[in-house]
């Protein structure tokens, strides 16, 4: 699934995934600066909380985004995919300036909403210049491609990780989530093993990458952004490998950036 068509006369909005875990309690620093960039105390927020199974996971969100500042927060609990097309749902995001997806299990959020009006209308907000922020599952789906399941561990190896079709914002990017914490270098490695187009973004918890429409990509949060570049990748053993084996990577870039940290998508330069 392709971004949809900037408008000549719009700027894309940000994209901004969020690692998981993020605070919530103390300052709120990474939901602050989605707030801030999506129009501050103007902001009209509309929450996704399709991949929760708790109930009130998107009352929470309500409630936490109008103690921060917006406007307006508004939960849509789309549960089927007949909800996914309410008229009056699709109207709250065509008026909105911010879709913010919660966490939970990704493949509820690609079942449910996949190829319904909704995602539809998700991607041409963005494209007019909408953000768009995900955290855990929410951070996930964003992109083309969806990490869905894997296993723990450092090392690629072949058939590690499964990937599913995201939303499709963006087609620059595989994102991971937890990063540090669950322990998931290698699964990002072998998602990009199979799609070496793709830049690697590894979200640890309380942790976002704040992607402009001019290609920059800033982190916030307390923890740090693992960017796995591999646009250079010079050999990958993938189509030789059998299951459950390493997979050989060589001249794979990778940078560890932390809260200011900034990475230019044109130029593949980072800068602490």
């Amino acid at each position: 699934m392709s971004p949809a068509k900037v408008h000549p006369d719009k700027k894309r909005g940000a994209i901004v995934p969020i690692g998981g875990a993020e605070d919530k309690e103390g300052d709120a620093d990474v939901l602050r600066k989605f707030l801030e960039v999506s129009g501050g105390k103007k902001a009209r927020v509309v929450i996704i909380p399709t991949a929760s199974s708790l109930e009130d996971t998107g009352k929470r969100y309500e409630k936490l985004f109008k103690k921060l500042g917006a406007q307006e927060a508004r939960s849509l609990p789309i549960v089927t995919r007949a909800d996914a097309g309410k008229e009056e749902w699709l109207a709250y995001i065509d008026e909105c300036d911010a879709i913010f997806i919660t966490g939970g299990n990704q493949l509820r959020l690609s079942t449910v909403l996949g190829g319904t009006a909704m995602a539809k209308a998700i991607r041409s907000a963005n494209a007019r210049g909408v953000s768009v922020g995900g955290t855990s599952a929410g951070a996930a789906i964003l992109s083309e491609h969806m990490i869905a399941h894997g296993d723990e561990g450092n090392t690629p190896r072949l058939g590690m990780v499964s990937l599913a079709p995201g939303f499709g914002l963006t087609n620059r990017f595989i994102i991971d989530q937890h990063f540090r914490q669950r322990d998931r270098l290698g699964r990002l490695l072998t998602a990009l093993a199979y799609n070496p187009f793709a830049l690697g973004l590894g979200l640890d918890e309380d942790t976002a990458a704040f992607i402009n429409g001019d290609g920059k990509l800033r982190v916030v949060g307390k923890g740090a952004l693992t960017l796995v570049d591999v646009s250079e990748l010079e050999h990958s053993s993938l189509a030789d490998t059998q299951e459950g084996k390493p997979v050989s990577l060589t001249n794979v870039r990778l940078h560890i950036l932390v809260q200011g940290g900034t990475f230019d998508l044109e130029t593949r330069k980072a800068t602490a």
